[in-house]
């Protein structure tokens, strides 16, 4: 059992190390700047989390800007199993999450290696997208109407829920039972903190740390008994840890979009139509079947 739990400490470890990842910069064509889409309407407390502008795919000051650089600057993850992690054969950073980054950025500049992969912390996303550092996130982000008020979302691409990944040795059963008096982790300004700052669910105290994977690591070294994240990031960490488990019933069900700058209207409707694309022409079945078909199951429940 020893040997076990160091194999995947050291794995999540090796994993955890932020580094940066740059693809090809030469330039590209495209049609000439037209006139962007009108900005959606700034969020409320009304808000629809899902609602984005209409797809469409006219080049306005975004996209030329883009095309005259010749790289799709993104915002990733590179320590999420199956999302945005990297390689450890081939130093690549890939995943499900990345699979869409590269059809934006085909899409964008007819090449899917036309990409400068940044890795952001989950708790600079908001930051990177408002500061100009990234063109676009696509780094398991979910849409809220909190967020709304400082950045832009695409349409939905994925159905997420918050469930709890604790040891199979706590022999939970339950939500209740996985954090009442129990010590959780989450990552810092994660949807899963604001829910135990809402509902703490009878936790006893809460590690709010830059990645979910630390999350793992931090319960692998029994420094804390839970983890609360997204569903898809506990799908993750019980694929790369067979030691752990998610228990309890799933909790706030939301939706998982691709984060632009609110001024980039026409990047965002562009890339709305990127996600109608990959709909229909099966490139998004065939990445989810790749990437997550394994850990999730069949991928109905988990489409808009």
């Amino acid at each position: 059992m020893r040997t076990a739990r160091s194999r995947f400490l050291v794995a999540a470890v090796v994993l955890a190390a932020g580094v940066l990842a740059t693809g090809s910069a030469d330039g590209a064509g495209g049609p000439a700047p037209q006139a962007a889409p009108q900005a959606p309407a700034a969020a409320t407390d009304s808000c629809d989390p899902t609602d984005s502008l209409p797809p469409r795919q006219t080049a306005g000051a975004k996209i030329a800007k883009i095309r005259e650089r010749g790289t799709l600057v993104v915002g990733v993850d590179q320590n999420s199993y199956h999302w945005g992690f990297r390689n450890p054969q081939t130093g690549r950073i890939e995943g499900f999450d990345l699979d869409l980054a590269h059809a934006i950025a085909k899409s964008l500049l007819g090449d899917p290696d036309k990409v400068t992969l940044k890795t952001v912390p989950t708790a600079r996303r908001v930051e990177a997208v408002k500061n100009g550092e990234v063109d676009l996130i696509t780094r398991t982000m979910t849409i809220t109407c909190e967020r709304k008020k400082d950045i832009a979302f695409s349409a939905p691409y994925f159905r997420v829920a918050q469930r709890v990944v604790v040891p199979k040795s706590a022999h939970a059963k339950s939500l209740a039972e996985a954090l009442k008096g129990k010590r959780a982790c989450v990552a810092q300004t994660s949807s899963s903190e604001a829910e135990l700052k809402r509902d703490p669910h009878g936790t006893v105290s809460v590690l709010a740390l830059e990645s979910q994977l630390d999350c793992l690591v931090r319960m692998q070294l029994g420094e804390v008994d839970a983890t609360l994240t997204d569903s898809e990031l506990a799908a993750a960490q019980v694929a790369q840890d067979p030691l752990v488990e998610m228990v309890g019933e799933p909790i706030l069900p939301a939706w998982m979009g691709v984060a632009m700058n609110q001024n980039d209207t026409d990047l965002i409707a562009w890339v709305n139509q990127v996600l109608v694309d990959r709909r229909a022409d099966g490139s998004w079945q065939a990445s989810y079947d790749r990437w997550l078909r394994d850990t999730m199951g069949a991928p109905d429940p988990y489409l808009p």
